[in-house]
């Protein structure tokens, strides 16, 4: 199954940026990739250097990075985030920005490629249906950073609120 979904700026954090889309794909029950596309001047984005060896690496969300918030029956949810660089986070919070701590994730893997397209896969421990909140950070080299997300609720840009999982892909 492939979905695609269009991202849009925060509306407080304008971007220079046209548009972000992103290919969801369920490969099996546990395997999810997501293939960001970014549309605009890519000489204006801020990129950190690439990893010679990618690790889990936390504070990526400070500069260009890519995420999706998953979650499946229960309580809590699953916070992933991709670098540029190749270096990725993965984080189980229990509720609503609570109870956070390091997931464990198989296989997780980014690459950029040049021409403004981020591929990320990753195996995560959630059976069922899942609701995602697909989301990024945009640094410009002006200092700007815009917030994209396929929803945003009212406020501030928040990446954990529930406007935010839009995107559902079935068990």
């Amino acid at each position: 199954m492939l979905l695609r979904v269009p991202l849009l700026p925060h509306p407080d954090f304008p971007s220079m940026f046209e548009r972000i889309e992103v290919d969801v794909t369920r490969f099996a029950p546990r395997l999810l990739g997501l293939r960001y596309f970014l549309f605009g001047p890519l000489d204006a984005l801020v990129l950190p250097p690439v990893a010679a060896m990618p690790e889990r690496r936390d504070e990526l969300w400070k500069t260009t990075c890519f995420e999706a918030f998953v979650r499946g029956e229960g309580a809590g949810y699953t916070e992933l985030n991709f670098a540029p660089s190749g270096d990725w986070a993965a984080y189980r919070l229990s509720g609503y920005r609570a109870g956070m701590e390091n997931a464990e994730v198989a296989n997780p893997r980014a690459s950029w490629k040049p021409g403004g397209v981020l591929a990320a896969e990753v195996e995560l421990p959630l059976d069922g249906p899942w609701q995602l909140a697909i989301t990024a950070v945009i640094e410009e080299r002006d200092g700007r950073k815009s917030y994209w997300s396929a929803a945003h609720g009212a406020g501030n840009p928040d990446f954990h609120a529930d406007a935010g999982f839009v995107v559902a892909l079935p068990g």
